[in-house]
């Protein structure tokens, strides 16, 4: 008799009411695989877009929405060496980013790590994408260095809180935006000044940063071109930067994060040094999966990430 398990599916494109609970066959894993008992799992933005047909990837239907997951492995495919049944990890699921809510799932090894004892699994299920994504802005796309200036755009924000410690931790002298109820907690984290998130007064701010990490889009990004010294960057999570607009000798990126064990390993070193904290927002059922997604699709939602626990 196959061994069934509770997943959240969607048979169509569509707003949160489309996300069923299922029973589903408990996966087995392919080659490069782990099977994950999965203690918690992370609702981003993205798993939002793939719920609505925007995904920039191909995302045949049925689906399991959900990348960010911990777990302990209970079953390992062909080829894994590196983990064995009851280790704890986590990370991401696949390149598709998908199976996540669900109580089992299929995880490949190159995208998950140990998670330390330090960690909870709901602190580890709440890092992968969002903390991969700032780090790889900082470190791979803009090169950060110690001592530059870093401008974060949505500095309260579950990437842009990351960005602001991270690059805090790196030796950066931070300023983000934010609203001014958010202003003390930025600061915290690392920011040494506060640009309101309206961007309203910036001028002395003009050609003062060597790199801008966006998290936000829209016109606080266009407002953040000026502010950019020459040889700078401007690196966005959120859309294409319009280089027709950007000063002369400043460079642009958009960020496809791509997540993987090495920056896993990374964040794990700074956490258990206590150095990098997680910031958990609602945590609910499984089967809330749909108030989740209608968290995230209206933004009206406690600070920090949100967990779903199987």
């Amino acid at each position: 008799m196959t061994a069934l398990m509770q997943a959240v599916q969607i048979d169509q494109y569509g707003g949160p009411d489309v996300l069923q609970i299922r029973q589903l066959p408990i996966p087995a894993p392919a080659e490069g695989e782990v099977v994950v008992k999965v203690m918690a799992a992370g609702v981003g933005p993205w798993d939002a877009w793939i719920r609505a047909g925007k995904s920039v990837l191909p995302q045949p239907l049925p689906l399991t929405p959900g990348s960010d997951i911990a777990g302990v492995v209970v079953e390992v495919g062909r080829g894994v060496n590196e983990f064995a049944v009851g280790d704890e990890i986590f990370g991401v699921t696949n390149r598709r980013f998908t199976n996540g809510y669900a109580q089992y799932a299929r995880a490949r090894v190159d995208m998950i790590a140990a998670k330390p004892s330090s960690m909870t699994f709901k602190e580890a299920a709440s890092m992968p994408v969002i903390a991969v994504t700032a780090w790889q802005m900082l470190h791979e796309f803009a090169n950060m260095k110690a001592g530059q200036r870093v401008l974060v755009l949505g500095g309260a924000g579950n990437v842009g809180g990351y960005a602001v410690q991270l690059a805090d931790l790196g030796g950066a002298e931070v300023v983000a935006t934010a609203s001014d109820a958010q202003a003390d907690h930025v600061r915290d984290l690392g920011a040494t000044e506060i640009i309101e998130r309206g961007m309203h007064r910036v001028e002395p701010y003009i050609a003062s940063f060597d790199a801008v990490i966006d998290t936000v889009g829209g016109s606080a990004l266009e407002q953040s071109y000026s502010l950019v010294r020459p040889g700078g960057v401007v690196v966005s999570a959120v859309q294409k930067p319009d280089s027709a607009q950007l000063p002369e000798q400043v460079r642009s990126d958009f960020l496809l994060v791509q997540v993987g064990t090495r920056i896993l390993q990374e964040l794990v070193r700074l956490t258990a040094g206590g150095q990098l904290k997680a910031r958990l927002g609602d945590v609910l059922p499984l089967a809330d999966a749909r108030r989740a997604h209608q968290f995230i699709d209206s933004s009206k939602h406690q600070p920090g990430k949100i967990l779903l626990i199987p």
